[in-house]
């Protein structure tokens, strides 16, 4: 094995162990130590109110050479779906997944495409971005660009069917994540008790009011005045 790619899969397999952590995007292969290293497949999933993909389970594919961080991986939906950079075969048209350097032709700056200072998880999170916010104006596919800026109604009305066809591809026993957020802890079933516990708790054995009233009174008694005794 040439240094060059054990370099591209160690780094790969680092960064695909932090991914596994994540909400957005499941691997159906659980961890499997077989797993080819060089090409991924996963779902990425809309968790977004605010997005008209929002809840969408789309099956992907990322697949990288032994060149990587060198050079940009290539990002696939499995089941293409209509969107302005999505190509009829679910090859994605987006710039970081573009080789380094500037494009005279297009006018692509080399700060929008691939660097090696890029990773999975930051292409995996600018296609989530692009889903949304599509690039119109150089787009896969013309008439879905079309449809985005002229007739956005039907657009949204075919992004929620797409939605709903991807649910499909949910594997049976894995629940979709509805937000990013942990479930707030369980209420406590009695506050009254609770309290009366920790005020327990937090009795240190100090004198109640009246023992102390008897204290006041005492060290007020030894602080007689001294002439009283004269008459």
């Amino acid at each position: 094995m040439s240094n060059g790619t054990s370099g591209a899969k160690n780094r790969l397999m680092g960064e695909i162990k932090a991914l596994r952590k994540e909400k957005w995007i499941h691997f159906s292969d659980q961890g499997d130590d077989n797993v080819n290293i060089l090409r991924w497949q996963f779902a990425l999933m809309v968790i977004n109110s605010d997005s008209v993909f929002n809840g969408g389970y789309f099956k992907a594919e990322m697949t990288f050479t032994e060149e990587y961080p060198y050079q940009p991986p290539s990002f696939r939906f499995l089941v293409p779906f209509t969107h302005p950079n999505i190509y009829p075969d679910g090859q994605l048209c987006i710039s970081i997944l573009h080789k380094p350097g500037e494009d005279v032709m297009s006018g692509e700056q080399a700060s929008e495409r691939w660097s090696p200072l890029h990773c999975a998880e930051s292409v995996l999170r600018s296609v989530l971005l692009l889903l949304d916010d599509p690039e119109i104006n150089s787009p896969a596919n013309v008439d879905a660009s079309v449809m985005y800026r002229d007739r956005r109604n039907e657009y949204n009305e075919k992004a929620r069917a797409t939605v709903e066809r991807s649910k499909k591809d949910i594997p049976d026993g894995f629940e979709m994540p509805r937000s990013f957020e942990s479930a707030p802890p369980p209420k406590h079933d009695d506050d009254a008790d609770f309290w009366a516990e920790s005020e327990e708790e937090f009795d240190f054995g100090g004198s109640d009011t009246g023992e102390d009233q008897d204290m006041d009174d005492d060290e007020d008694g030894e602080k007689e005045d001294p002439d009283s005794d004269d008459d």
